[in-house]
């Protein structure tokens, strides 16, 4: 039942506070219909008593205190949906902004989404390969995980979300479909993001949030989660699997912190709320599989760190919930590298069960353990270096230098526009570990060296 009412107690910013409201409930979505006819939409963010707070979606310019009439309407915020959102543009509230007509839904969801049982999920497997080298070998993503890009600002972090949108694809390619949500970016990005899909040709399995950074910052708070509501209809109602990407969470977050600023909370970790962490967890724990549902939710949040800080209170609990990190490196990144993948830092916790024979390929662990131990070995010979000179390197560390070098311009260096497939990626790893002695390949068995050493060291 709709209840109406005339008059607000106070305005703060984009909150108004309304006194004497009967059974308020937390989301509520709540109706301002002013004097000259315009409507405007909120929620309800605080409840005490039979006092709320609601935030204004399009914010409290030109509202009066006393001629405003406010409509509960007893649900909260839905997004309206069906199979004709693919190919689709929104703004951060769900709402068509690419000129193409209303949606005609099948379907409303709550944007807050539905609690899963635990019991219900079905462990990741299965891989998604993304045409990166770095990231298919190295790091591999798996159908179902949450596997976040840590970056840091100026770097090549929307590039690269662009590069995954463009060549990300799984076996049963004709059920797969990505969900791409913007937050605080520029109007410049926005048409970035849009032209660059659109040039690919694949914009018709793409379906685009896009909050724009003069937008109200409620408008934020709400873009991942009509995102994640869109990929959750797609994936669990129509059987197909979707990648989400949600940059950047670090606009999100400086968005919450605000939000809580305005509503008056004490602050946590310089100046976050202290729900953040519970917060992002309402997000990254909305991918997954779910027992007899075809389809899977996969997300790649990406987050810049402030001044490169791991620690900081974004990454460090973005981290926490998700199932390991790709972390771009600054020092590659001045090199010239593109994607400037940071190896020794990034791991996937999920990749050791989707890869292999039926997978990708039967060596794929193995030569994935051995470049990791051989770069690490490359820095220590690199740090000697550093220290005594690279002349008084023992040939063996001059040989790591030398396939460290390799490695980082031909293995994690490559183009926008290449595209590798996972054998290609495979093969160029046993190139590389092929410069060097066979007996320096201590993680790898001689069945599989048999099988992939191609020569000796040239020393």
């Amino acid at each position: 039942m709709q209840i109406k009412r005339i008059g607000l107690s106070s305005i703060n910013g984009s909150l108004v506070v309304i006194d004497d409201v009967e059974n308020p409930q937390y989301e509520e979505l709540v109706l301002l219909e002013l004097e000259n006819g315009e409507q405007r939409t909120g929620r309800i963010v605080k409840i005490d008593g039979k006092r709320v707070v609601v935030q204004v979606f399009e914010g409290t310019r030109g509202i009066s205190m006393h001629n405003v009439t406010t409509v509960q309407t007893g649900r909260p915020m839905e997004m309206p949906l069906s199979d004709e959102i693919l190919g689709r543009v929104f703004d951060g509230l769900g709402r068509p902004k690419d000129g193409l007509g209303e949606i005609y839904p099948k379907v409303k969801r709550d944007i807050n989404g539905s609690p899963i049982n635990p019991v219900s999920r079905i462990y990741p497997r299965n891989y998604i390969n993304t045409g990166i080298s770095s990231i298919d070998a190295l790091t591999t993503l798996i159908r179902g995980q949450k596997l976040p890009i840590f970056s840091g600002s100026g770097m090549k972090h929307n590039e690269l979300a662009v590069q995954i949108v463009r060549q990300a694809s799984i076996a049963d390619d004709n059920d797969f479909a990505i969900v791409f949500a913007a937050m605080g970016v520029k109007n410049d990005v926005a048409e970035y993001f849009r032209k660059s899909f659109e040039e690919a040709d694949v914009s018709d399995r793409v379906v685009m949030f896009l909050n724009l950074s003069n937008d109200p910052i409620i408008e934020r708070i709400m873009t991942p989660r009509c995102a994640l509501t869109a990929a959750e209809y797609l994936a669990y109602d129509l059987g197909k699997h979707i990648l989400v990407i949600l940059t950047d969470m670090t606009s999100y977050a400086e968005a919450l912190r605000e939000f809580s600023s305005s509503k008056g909370e004490i602050p946590g970790r310089k100046g976050y709320p202290g729900y953040l962490y519970s917060d992002f967890a309402s997000l990254y724990e909305r991918a997954g599989i779910i027992k007899d549902s075809p389809g899977s939710v996969t997300q790649i949040p990406i987050l810049t760190m402030p001044n490169d800080d791991i620690t900081h209170p974004i990454p460090d609990l973005t981290g926490y919930i998700t199932e390991g990190q790709i972390v771009l490196d600054r020092n590659l990144d001045y090199k010239g590298y593109y994607p400037p993948v940071g190896i020794l830092a990034s791991l996937s916790r999920l990749m050791k069960d989707g890869i292999g024979e039926g997978y990708t390929r039967d060596d794929h662990s193995a030569l994935s353990n051995q470049l990791f131990a051989t770069y690490a070995k490359v820095q220590e010979a690199k740090s000697l270096a550093s220290v005594i000179g690279e002349d008084e390197l023992s040939e063996n560390d001059k040989l790591l230098i030398k396939f460290g070098k390799k490695f980082e311009s031909e293995f994690i260096n490559q183009g926008f526009d290449e595209n590798r497939t996972i054998n290609r990626t495979l093969d160029l790893g046993w190139e590389l570990l092929s410069m060097l002695p066979r007996k320096e390949l201590d993680r790898v068995d001689d069945a599989i060296l048999d099988k992939h050493y191609k020569i000796t060291s040239e020393e």
